[in-house]
């Protein structure tokens, strides 16, 4: 699924990640303890707090703050289609190891308001434990019974926050599940039972045999620009 162009179209953009391109260096024990510790914990903040922040990207941070965080060799200039092919917008992204890659989508070309982050890989977890990859089981306890999107079109698999445990995330978080790559071939009449453009439960049972999990979030840190 190409999630720049099935992204909710004006979602707004989200809080970049805190990671430093350069290397924590070892200074004099003396002194340095504070420093080592302050760049250790923003290497290791894969934190999504909806609407706030994705580790340390914020809704002021600015492209020149990223270069700051990630080094500018890290950094790729874009940009992105909305929904339905409907608009464009700029965007950054951010390539780094161990899952922790992300795009940030901007208000404007100028590149100084975040709309909101997406492409976010697996390291990311909000506080409830929930990433790229959770299982639909997983998310019903972490969310409850909760409604979503049909598959196979641009909002396919988009979970309802209104409806789940997590409503006070409506706006601030999109999450989106889809089915395993071989789930058409192996499972037709399943997959489409529970696709199109209408809402299913998360308890249908024709959700079990294609394998759903968490394939996107896009974190909203400036709804509305």
């Amino acid at each position: 699924m190409n999630s720049s162009i099935k992204g909710i179209a004006t979602a707004t953009l989200a809080l970049l990640l805190n990671y430093s391109a350069n290397p924590a260096f070892a200074l004099p024990q003396k002194i340095n303890h504070p420093i080592t510790v302050a760049k250790s914990q923003l290497l290791t903040n894969t934190l999504i707090v909806p609407g706030e922040r994705v580790g340390p990207i914020t809704r002021t941070t600015t492209k020149q703050d990223l270069v700051k965080l990630f080094g500018a060799s890290h950094l790729v200039d874009k940009t992105i289609s909305g929904a339905e092919g409907i608009g464009s917008f700029a965007a950054t992204q951010v390539n780094l190891n161990q899952g922790r890659s992300l795009l940030i989508v901007w208000s404007d070309n100028t590149r100084t308001k975040p709309l909101d982050v997406r492409n976010l890989g697996s390291a990311w977890k909000t506080r409830e434990g929930i990433g790229v990859g959770t299982s639909l089981s997983e998310l019903r306890k972490k969310l409850g019974n909760f409604k979503l999107y049909g598959l196979a079109w641009d909002y396919g698999g988009t979970i309802l926050l209104d409806s789940s445990k997590l409503s006070r995330y409506q706006g601030k978080l999109i999450l989106r599940v889809d089915a395993a790559p071989n789930a058409y071939e192996k499972f037709a009449n399943d997959y489409q039972a529970v696709s199109g453009d209408s809402t299913f439960s998360s308890s249908d049972r024709h959700w079990k045999p294609l394998g759903i999990t968490l394939t996107e979030i896009i974190v909203v840190l400036n709804p509305g620009e």
